[in-house]
């Protein structure tokens, strides 16, 4: 989709690993080169592209690098705008971390709807022929030929607010920014302090995730009935994006991350 330079938009916010605040300014890219970033900050103003080869680590977000410099968490962002068909971008950003906002990707979308842009569907590519996979343990995600492009995921975890849960979801038929953007990352209270002494989650707050103990849910009402795995969907949305066009396929997904996520990217980058 094309935009013109007077539908950009800007968003601030704190970074949940940094807790640094940084400023986004997302404009058009007329020159067709995909998605990108510029460390505005920065005297060189190194550009990172958002791109699966761009990737430097995956600990808990997705951090790319480019000229020496980096830029962390850009998973929802790159789903908001790959969900809204949005495949050319230049991100303009003065910290080393996008902001996560309210830990999903509905404000990200409501700044392209207040600067004018209109979404349309998540753009796919060609088919792939054969399938393609990642595992680790019991987690896996894979690639499978299919007519055309859905995600399915689960997960699975000890607490009883969330215990096992699934979503499917086909991007041509159901709408991104209600079914998806919505859904807010999570955390779980028992290991809050282990990240933070970690040098993690700096920026996480009850107004920026989900967070749960034993008992349930501390910060109540959820979104969706099953918010936490439309979350994990909406970041694996935002790793594959990392290929410039997803491919049309089945992407199945369970118990994954963003290291498997990025893996399973890289592979198909070579087909």
């Amino acid at each position: 989709m094309a935009f013109t330079r007077e539908k950009g938009f800007t968003v601030s916010g704190i970074g949940l690993h940094s807790g640094a605040k940084t400023q986004v300014t997302v404009f058009p890219n007329q020159d067709q080169r995909g998605r990108y970033f510029v460390r505005v900050d920065l005297p060189e103003k190194p550009l990172i592209p958002a791109t699966v080869s761009a990737v430097n680590q995956t600990l808990l977000s997705t951090e790319l690098i480019g000229d020496g410099a980096t830029v962390r968490t850009v998973e929802h962002l790159l789903a908001a705008l790959t969900g809204c068909g949005v495949d050319n971008a230049c991100i303009e950003i003065n910290g080393p971390e996008v902001p996560l906002l309210d830990g999903s990707a509905k404000n990200w979308v409501e700044a392209m709807l207040a600067s004018g842009l209109t979404p349309s569907t998540m753009v796919t590519g060609s088919p792939i022929n054969e399938p393609v996979w990642v595992r680790e343990g019991d987690a896996f995600v894979a690639a499978i030929p299919a007519p055309e492009t859905r995600f399915s995921y689960g997960i699975d975890f000890p607490y009883k607010a969330i215990g096992n849960q699934w979503v499917s979801w086909n991007p041509q038929q159901e709408p991104f920014p209600e079914l998806i953007a919505p859904a807010r990352t999570f955390g779980f209270a028992d290991q809050i302090e282990q990240l933070k002494q970690a040098g993690l989650i700096k920026g996480g707050s009850l107004d920026n995730a989900l967070v749960c103990d034993r008992s349930g849910w501390l910060n109540p009402p959820l979104r969706f009935e099953n918010e936490p795995v439309r979350h994990k969907l909406l970041d694996l949305i935002g790793d594959l994006s990392l290929l410039g066009t997803i491919p049309q396929a089945h992407f199945l997904a369970y118990k994954a991350s963003h290291t498997l996520h990025v893996q399973l990217a890289k592979q198909l980058s070579n087909y």
